[in-house]
């Protein structure tokens, strides 16, 4: 049997993250925040004392990621590295720096490639990323992809930051963000863009209830019973 895969791709702070949540909720499947994945093996290297730039010991690490990925009761994702909450632990900016520097291994990208694709189990599975319909599912029942302008996702990222008493300048975040997505798009392995088949939500001026509410749509008669 085939186990069905909704993809959600796109940029950063365009919903991602809530809308496969929301759908991996709805339809009780597994769920699979790929960017994760390589913040996680870089924080599992390093406390193996393994050096981030041995490509052969990080890539042996990411084949074996003991990872489990939790929804809680009020909805939000616990992440398990090896029986252990590390949720905030992966979401530093010192874990980003270093999962830049495995990212970039291709022995780790392969290891992590074949990683992503076991999470596809019954019932179902939604993943999150930016190559998910391209690259790792590309046979995927469903392919979203989720975009938004500029401006309105540095909006977005300012007020979070504002909400956690932190400084923020809206001009700057704009700019991170216009060329973090031309790093995206141009980079030579798995660049960011949507899938031929996929099917492209434009969330800019839209509530996260109005683009779940079109993302089910375009899912339905995916799993028995929704």
């Amino acid at each position: 049997m085939t186990v069905p895969v909704i993809t959600v791709d796109g940029p950063s702070g365009v919903g991602k993250g809530t809308i496969s949540h929301l759908l991996a909720q709805h339809f009780g499947f597994h769920f699979l925040d790929s960017g994760a994945l390589y913040r996680l093996t870089a924080l599992a290297a390093l406390r193996r004392g393994v050096d981030l730039t041995d490509e052969g010991a990080v890539a042996a690490i990411a084949t074996n990621l003991d990872v489990v990925f939790l929804h809680d009761s009020s909805g939000e994702v616990k992440i398990l590295l090896e029986n252990q909450d590390v949720s905030l632990d992966i979401r530093t900016e010192k874990a980003g720096n270093n999962a830049s520097k495995v990212a970039v291994l291709p022995a780790v990208r392969a290891a992590l490639l074949q990683r992503q694709r076991d999470f596809a189990e019954a019932p179902g599975l939604v993943a999150d990323g930016r190559d998910m319909g391209t690259t790792v599912f590309s046979q995927a029942s469903v392919k979203l992809f989720l975009t938004a302008s500029a401006e309105v996702r540095a909006e977005r990222r300012y007020k979070q930051l504002i909400e956690k008493g932190l400084d923020a300048n809206l001009r700057g975040l704009i700019e991170e963000i216009e060329q973090r997505d031309e790093r995206d798009r141009s980079r030579s392995t798995s660049p960011l863009r949507p899938a031929d088949d996929a099917i492209t939500l434009d969330t800019s001026n839209r509530s996260i209830e109005e683009v779940f509410a079109e993302a089910l749509n375009h899912c339905e008669g995916i799993a028995p019973g929704h």
